[in-house]
């Protein structure tokens, strides 16, 4: 066996008979003597590589993850962010209303709070379906399109915008957007809103939180941006009371049916 090959040993410690315990000093240099390790220079460098390798890595992922903030305005991040705060009390306001409904429900007012619940998800399903005119705060944005840039693909992003940002009711023109609307152009490539044409300038209304709804029209490479890089003026108003008097008549289902309540074991 060459000496390149020969197996790596602790090295040898020879202890002398010397009738007596070892001292505590020779204790520890014999300690000292058996642990210690002998490195090369390829053993140290492949350990400099490794560490620094992993540090590359972390700045990486930390660099990935930070980039697409990193690219926003101070205060695109402050809008984006009340955004987000706005959301999450609304949605807690919501939690406290059902849990609520639920504890009237248990208590001996039962039927009387049944009747009251009913009563308030008739009204909220009549807003959902645009059977009746609505009232409140929310926003109104007007577009002037002297170019006829915009698209059929835009004012479907507007619409997406408005309801993902929390909108209750939205109304295009004197058209009332409810869950089936689409949009659509005619043949000289006009836009069309559930079949009926909508020129500009346009002016939508959307009733909702008026600050959410505005800031997620003035999100960065949203609506407006996209309206005013083809060539389009946008302006966003919020407002503290809008209505809506258009309505729109709700449409027989042709195939989809309730499913029965399954009766309580």
């Amino acid at each position: 066996m060459t000496p390149e090959n020969k197996p790596w040993r602790l090295p040898r410690v020879h202890r002398r008979s010397t009738g007596r315990p070892p001292t505590t000093e020779e204790a520890r240099r014999r300690l000292i003597s058996m642990s210690s390790l002998r490195f090369n220079r390829g053993q140290v460098a492949a350990t400099v590589l490794t560490v620094a390798l992993g540090v590359a890595m972390v700045a990486q992922v930390r660099n990935a993850d930070e980039a697409g903030l990193g690219q926003l305005r101070q205060s695109e991040l402050v809008a984006l962010l009340d955004n987000a705060s706005t959301r999450v009390d609304a949605l807690q306001r919501e939690v406290v209303n059902l849990e609520g409904d639920r504890d009237r429900l248990r208590g001996q007012q039962g039927d009387e709070a049944a009747a009251a619940a009913a009563k308030q998800r008739l009204a909220s399903y009549e807003i959902l379906a645009g059977t009746v005119p609505v009232e409140g705060q929310g926003i109104t944005v007007f577009v002037n399109d002297a170019g006829a840039a915009v698209t059929q693909t835009m004012m479907l992003d507007a619409i997406q915008e408005l309801r993902d940002a929390g909108a209750e009711a939205i109304a295009i023109g004197s058209v009332r957007v409810v869950a089936s609307s689409y949009v659509g152009t005619t043949a000289d490539g006009r836009l069309l809103l559930d079949g009926k044409v909508i020129e500009a300038p346009y002016r939508i209304v959307a009733i909702g939180e008026s600050h959410t709804l505005a800031g997620a029209m003035a999100i960065p490479g949203g609506f407006s941006d996209s309206l005013r890089g083809a060539g389009a003026t946008v302006n966003i108003v919020e407002n503290p009371e809008l209505r809506i008097d258009a309505v729109t008549k709700p449409q027989d289902a042709r195939f989809a049916q309730p499913v029965p309540a399954t009766p309580a074991p």
